[in-house]
C-alpha cells in the first residue's frame, strides 16, 4: 500500500505536471468508481497531500479526494493508449494521467468542500500536545499506535517497522511505558526516514512506481523491512520476523528494547 512517502512524491510529481492546467477530457473506463463528475473543462488550481489523500483542487470550486489504497497510482504519458489496469484518464494539452490500480480498490470523490487540514501528519502540521493528550497514554503496543491514522496519519507497515528500529525501541513494548526521551526518538527518527524517503521517491517493493512508472529507490535503505534472519546493522544481532494484527513485524530483539 503506498503510504506517505509515496503519496507525497506522486503529489509533487503532479504539482509540477498538472498545476495550472486545464482537463480536456475526463474518462472513466471502470464504472466501480462512483463519485467522479465530467471534468472536463476544469482547471487544476493545486495539488495536495493530506495523510495518505491526494487533493486536486480545481479552479472552478470544487475538489477530487482521491485515496490509492492497496495498489492504485498515477502514471504520465504522451500518448492516449490505454496502460494496463487503468480505471480513470485526465487529459492535459501535453499529455495524459491515468489512474492505474490492479486490485481496484482506489477510490474518487469530489466534493465541493475543501477538506480540513490534518492536524496529525508529521511532514506537514503535528500537533504533538494534541497527540499526548489523547493517544500517549493507550494500553496499546507502540507498533499499533503509530499506525493508528488517528494518531498519526500515513504511516504504514514498512516505515513504522524501520522508525522504531532505528529509534531502538521494541514494538512490543506498550505506549504507556513510553518515557519522553523514547517519544522524542521516536518522532525525530519518523520524520528523518520519512523526508529520506519522500527524496528517494518511496520504496518499491513490489507494485510501488512514481508518476513516469519508475521505481523508487528507498527499498535500499531499508534497514529492519524484509530482513528476516539477517545481521542488525546497528548490534551485530538477528532481525527476527513477528506477527502484529495481522501484519509482519521486522525488529532486532538485541536492540530494540
Amino acid at each position: 500500500m503506498p503510504e506517505l512517502p509515496e503519496v507525497e512524491t506522486l503529489c509533487r510529481q503532479l504539482r509540477r505536471k498538472i498545476s495550472g492546467g486545464k482537463i480536456l477530457d475526463s474518462k472513466i473506463y471502470d464504472q466501480k468508481l462512483t463519485g467522479i463528475k465530467n471534468l472536463k473543462g476544469c482547471v487544476v488550481s493545486a495539488v495536495e497531500r493530506r495523510g495518505k489523500t491526494i487533493t486536486i483542487f480545481l479552479a472552478e470550486g470544487p475538489c477530487a479526494l482521491i485515496h490509492l489504497r492497496m495498489t492504485g497510482r498515477f502514471f504520465w504519458q504522451k500518448d492516449s493508449s490505454r496502460p494496463k489496469h487503468s480505471r480513470w484518464k485526465m487529459t492535459f494539452k501535453d499529455g495524459h494521467v491515468f489512474l492505474v490500480d490492479p486490485r481496484r480498490f482506489a477510490t474518487i470523490n469530489v466534493q465541493k468542500a475543501t477538506p480540513e487540514k490534518i492536524q496529525n501528519d508529521l511532514i506537514t502540521d503535528f500537533d504533538e500536545k494534541t497527540f499526548f493528550e489523547k493517544h500517549a497514554g493507550r494500553r496499546v503496543n507502540i507498533k499499533n499506535l503509530l499506525m493508528d491514522p488517528r494518531a498519526i496519519a500515513g504511516i504504514g507497515n514498512i516505515y513504522v517497522c524501520e522508525i522504531l528500529h532505528r529509534a531502538g525501541i521494541s514494538p512490543l513494548k506498550s505506549a504507556l511505558d513510553l518515557s519522553g526521551e523514547e517519544w522524542k526518538k521516536i518522532f525525530t527518527n519518523a520524520r528523518r526516514i520519512l523526508k529520506k524517503a519522500i527524496e528517494k521517491r518511496g520504496t518499491s517493493i513490489s507494485d510501488w512506481r512514481d508518476l513516469y512508472g519508475r521505481k523508487g529507490e528507498n527499498q535500499h535503505e531499508l534497514k529492519a523491512y524484509g530482513r528476516d534472519g539477517k545481521r542488525c546493522l546497528v548490534c551485530g544481532g538477528s532481525i527476527r520476523r513477528i506477527k502484529q494484527g495481522g501484519r509482519s513485524t521486522f525488529y532486532c530483539p538485541d536492540c530494540q528494547t
